[in-house]
């Protein structure tokens, strides 16, 4: 963060001081919620959860360096005190972007949030210093938390921003205002909050609704829902996607072998090839999206073409492909799951399995409501139609929705089968593996199915990461 008083701090967030002897004292450490990441220097903000309280640590965070506490009440040591600790956080990421005057890239959709920031952060900070979103920190907290870590040097700032109803995008823009705005896609992700596609691309275009006239916004053109969003905003419209409409569009796209896609970017600043190291073509929407960004700062289609080429996934659990020295890979893309992921997921392990047994663990993609049955049956009998070797359903009642469509498909001797949890999952691949296999694990982050990639991969002699 760039350096300000307590004092001024205070004055930002509307806060009193309290047990501060000298306010002119500088926050020259990262702002942080969790007491393990404070350092001399930092503003430790305390949040009372419903499990810890952030309070209660006030003293310690303060012996180990910590300048204040940025709290709701006075806790004995040097301190903001606030009336909403939320607000004020915001209130300083707000006050803090204004006075840095970077370039803020902001982006949503219901899938590929996270995987394209880290494409566009890859590719933009080949061109300038770049502060972006870690993992999926994309909320009321963790949107700030991540503002607040941009310094004088900063050029481009990507922030991600997610949202579980109408208003939330409106909230976070209103933090840090955007001056390009990427809306990705309207799938069905959480649709059991929102009540409907509608409703999610009504949430979603208050990102563009958000931007100035002189701003940008980078829509995705073989999306209905997010190409209308056209109309929602005064600033320039650019498209993205495979329509020949695009303005930055990909063409030739096929999958290689091992499953990673390759293309042709073309921008309007010129064409390049592009192979990627990530897994699937669900990949090249992301890659386009990004290049739309990149272009529009200012980078020629080979820059970006490059960078694409080289850039990786910085998040863990996202299709990340690790081999055994026996040669069963294990793909780990259990981060978190929806009908849209979930169906690219499966597209790339068959293109990655040609040839090789393949393997589906797959579990609960949650928050769906009423037309959760509708979509488990339709993974479930996707696996079939794609010739998974073998479906193996975990969990409850939406594991054997994915078992029975599968079942219906055609599924009906030891192509599939329901096992309770992760650990019976485990015990099945452990006894049925062999050398060669391609192991894919995904579900929604609620089922912590990520455990069962990590038993194989501590089956045996540790595993080697080919790629990320």
């Amino acid at each position: 963060m760039i350096a300000l008083s307590l004092a001024e701090i205070a004055e930002v967030v509307g806060g009193q001081t309290y047990d501060i002897p000298d306010p002119s004292l500088p926050v020259t450490g990262p702002v942080v919620r969790d007491s393990r990441e404070v350092v001399p220097g930092s503003l430790f903000v305390a949040f009372a959860g419903e499990r810890v309280d952030g309070h209660d640590f006030a003293a310690a965070v303060v012996e180990a360096g910590a300048a204040a506490v940025l709290a709701s009440r006075p806790v004995g040591v040097p301190a903001i005190v606030v009336e909403d600790v939320q607000s004020a956080l915001g209130a300083l990421a707000r006050h803090v972007v204004r006075r840095l005057g970077t370039t803020l890239v902001a982006l949503t959709g219901s899938a590929g949030k996270t995987s394209t920031k880290d494409l566009i952060a890859q590719v933009l900070r080949r061109k300038a210093p770049t502060v972006f979103t870690p993992g999926s920190l994309n909320n009321e907290i963790g949107l700030p938390l991540t503002a607040l870590t941009a310094t004088g040097e900063t050029r481009f700032l990507v922030l991600e921003m997610g949202a579980r109803g109408i208003g939330h995008i409106r909230y976070l823009t209103g933090l840090t205002p955007p001056k390009i705005g990427l809306v990705l896609n309207v799938g069905t992700a959480h649709i059991g909050e929102f009540g409907g596609r509608e409703q999610i691309a009504l949430a979603k275009g208050e990102l563009v609704e958000a931007l100035p006239e002189d701003g940008t916004a980078v829509l995705n053109a073989d999306d209905p829902l997010v190409r209308a969003m056209a109309s929602r905003t005064k600033a320039k419209v650019l498209l993205f996607g495979e329509s020949d409409e695009a303005d930055v569009r990909a063409e030739n796209v096929r999958l290689m072998d091992s499953g990673q896609p390759s293309f042709r970017l073309h921008t309007p600043s010129g064409a390049s090839d592009v192979t990627m190291r990530l897994y699937g073509e669900h990949h090249v929407s992301n890659a386009l999206a990004a290049a739309a960004v990149a272009h529009e700062l200012g980078m020629s289609a080979d820059e970006i073409a490059l960078a694409l080429s080289e850039a990786g996934s910085l998040s863990r659990w996202r299709m990340e492909v690790t081999e055994r020295p026996d040669g069963v890979t294990v793909v780990n893309d259990a981060y978190n799951a929806n009908p849209e992921s979930m169906r690219a997921a499966l597209r790339a392990l068959a293109s990655m399995g040609k040839g090789r047994r393949t393997w589906a663990v797959l579990g609960q993609m949650a928050e769906l409501g009423d037309e959760a049955l509708a979509e488990h049956d339709a993974v479930g009998r996707l696996a079939v139609r794609l010739n998974v070797s073998k479906l193996v359903a975990v969990g409850g009642r939406e594991a054997a929705w994915l078992q029975l469509g599968a079942y219906n498909e055609g599924s009906w001797g030891e192509e599939s089968v329901h096992v309770s949890d992760a650990q019976a999952a485990v015990d099945l691949l452990r006894s049925e593996l062999r050398q060669g296999d391609v192991v894919l694990v995904k579900a929604s982050r609620s089922v912590g199915l990520e455990s069962v990639a990590q038993a194989l991969l501590a089956t045996g002699t540790e595993g080697e990461v080919v790629a990320r």
